[in-house]
């Protein structure tokens, strides 16, 4: 059992280490990845759509296509990091882009996750989906106003 726990503490430490800031959400949408995806199946029942391997390798690519914004997001902050060094910029910037696009893709994966749970009739408190719309929607004016800066 010790070695189990070691193997563990090590894995997720290693990944905590190189993940920095992105660590916890790329945990959360991963997460939320594996709850949306089956809850949608779960929906499925109670849609008129039926259910179909088409539909879930559609949804597997559309979860993978997530990762890859993650990755894009990542080689821009890489990007971003290498041009301040080269310019001789002592910035230390972690990955702000790939968590920015990470923040995004969990709120909606949670928006998902909440409309299929409505479609299976569960009763969802009422302030989560506007909570999770406003936070959406602040992580994308944040972005915007940094735009509008970087523009000046």
């Amino acid at each position: 059992m010790d070695k189990e726990k070691t193997l563990f503490i090590a894995i997720f430490g290693t990944l905590f280490g190189a993940l920095g800031i992105l660590a916890v959400p790329v945990f959360l949408l991963l997460g939320c990845n594996l709850i949306d995806y089956f809850t949608g199946i779960a929906a499925a029942k109670y849609r008129e759509e039926k259910v179909s391997s088409y539909k879930g390798i559609r949804g597997i690519i559309k979860k993978v296509c997530m990762w890859l914004l993650i990755a894009v997001g990542w080689v821009l902050d890489v990007l971003l990091q290498y041009a301040t060094m080269t310019m001789g910029l002592a910035l230390n910037l972690p990955f702000i882009v790939a968590t920015v696009v990470a923040v995004w893709l969990i709120c909606n994966e949670i928006i998902s996750i909440l409309e299929n749970m409505i479609d299976m009739d569960v009763d969802v408190p009422p302030f989560l989906m506007p909570l999770v719309h406003m936070i959406k929607q602040q992580t994308q004016e944040k972005i915007e106003t940094k735009e509008e800066n970087s523009n000046e």
